[in-house]
């Protein structure tokens, strides 16, 4: 077998409430609909203008007709502490975008820090508890160490 270039086509996040799921990707993170289908259940398929190939597939938790009362359960309890979904994005102003999203209501996690690798952070949780990461790559830097101009 040969080695080829992998990228990420697709991911799925389980969602609480479809339609204010839908209207914080979309209102909020300014992301395109993709899709909006029904197979067994109803799924929404959004994603970033500026990644037109990537989908993420919104379905509500234990849409799967197979998935137990139990589970359905365990589920709902995993994304209430915001320990099921998670992602993250690549932002140019971390905290220009902590500002915005925070204004726009959602629930605050973490506000804006430099972690150990130089990557400048903060972190929110979508409606139904999925954790949002936004991340501002480390600045280029010049062989003095200064900032590069």
């Amino acid at each position: 077998m040969t080695r080829t270039d992998l990228r990420l086509s697709s991911c799925t996040l389980a969602v609480h409430d479809l339609d204010e799921a839908l209207g914080f990707y979309r209102d909020v993170l300014g992301f395109e609909i993709r899709n909006d289908g029904t197979e067994r259940t109803r799924w929404v398929s959004v994603g970033p203008p500026s990644q037109p190939e990537l989908q993420i597939v919104l379905e509500s938790h234990g849409a799967d007709p197979g998935v137990s009362p139990a589970d359905r359960q365990a589920i709902a309890d995993l994304m209430a502490k915001g320990l099921l979904g998670r992602l993250i994005f690549v932002t140019d102003s971390c905290d220009a975008t902590f500002e915005y999203i925070e204004a726009a209501g959602a629930e605050v996690m973490q506000e804006p820090i430099n972690q150990p690798d130089g990557v400048r952070d903060c972190a929110f949780l979508d409606p139904s508890g999925n954790l949002l990461r936004f991340a501002q790559p480390r600045q280029a830097h010049a062989p003095t160490g200064r900032p590069a101009p």
